[in-house]
C-alpha cells in the first residue's frame, strides 16, 4: 500500500510540475486599454524574442500610458505606440534588429514593428493589421525585402480595433490619416492569467 501511496504521490507532483511548466511556457496574453474599448493581445517570444522583449520593456515602464493610434488607414492598418494626443513623438531607446524572418506574416489581426526604410529602425512603434497584407512579408535578407516583423496577434476583441480603424481622419500638419478624435491608448498591460 505505501509502495502504491509514493507512486501516486510521484504522479501527481510530475502533473503539477507539466502544468507548471505549460504555463510557463505559455505565450503573454496582454490587454490593451483605449478610449474606445479593449483588445487583448498575444506575443510570440519563441519567433521574435528581442521583439517582444523590446516591446515588454516599454510596457513595462509604463511607456504606451496615453500615448495615440497617430496612423489610421482603414482596410491596412492603424499605428501607435510613439505619439501623444498632442502628435509630440516621445523619447525612445535604442532601434532593435528586424527579426521579420521569423515565419510568422502580415495577416489579418497580426501584430507588427513599425520603422522607417533602414530595415533595423523599430523602436517602439508597432501596427496591427486589418487585410493580409503580403507585401509586407519577408521575402529576403536585402534591405528590400526583409520586410515587417510579426510578433503577436489580436486574441479577442478585433471588433474593436475595427471601430478603430472606421474612425474618420485627416492630415495634421506633416501628418496624414491621423484620426480626427484622438484613439488614446490609456494603457497597455500583462495579464495575470492567459484566456
Amino acid at each position: 500500500m505505501r509502495q502504491f501511496y509514493v507512486f501516486l504521490m510521484l504522479g501527481v507532483l510530475s502533473s503539477a510540475a507539466l502544468m507548471s511548466n505549460s504555463a510557463l511556457a505559455a505565450n503573454p496574453q496582454l490587454t490593451v486599454e483605449t478610449n474606445r474599448g479593449n483588445f487583448i493581445i498575444e506575443l510570440y517570444p519563441d519567433k521574435a524574442p528581442k521583439t517582444v522583449a523590446n516591446f515588454m520593456q516599454y510596457v513595462n515602464s509604463g511607456f504606451y500610458k496615453d500615448t495615440i493610434f497617430h496612423r489610421v488607414i482603414n482596410r491596412f492598418m492603424i499605428q501607435g505606440g510613439g505619439f501623444n494626443a498632442d502628435m509630440s513623438e516621445k523619447e525612445t531607446k535604442a532601434p532593435i534588429v528586424n527579426e521579420a524572418g521569423n515565419g510568422l506574416l502580415n495577416e489579418v489581426g497580426t501584430l507588427a514593428m513599425a520603422r522607417t526604410g533602414d530595415p533595423d529602425s523599430a523602436t517602439a512603434q508597432f501596427f496591427i493589421n486589418l487585410e493580409n497584407n503580403q507585401f509586407l512579408n519577408y521575402l529576403s535578407p536585402d534591405p528590400e525585402l526583409i520586410g515587417y516583423c510579426v510578433f503577436g496577434r489580436v486574441l479577442k476583441g478585433m471588433d474593436v480595433v475595427r471601430e478603430i480603424a472606421s474612425t474618420p481622419t485627416s492630415n495634421n500638419g506633416p501628418f496624414s490619416d491621423v484620426p480626427k478624435s484622438p484613439i488614446l491608448i490609456q494603457q497597455i498591460k500583462l495579464n495575470a492569467a492567459p484566456l
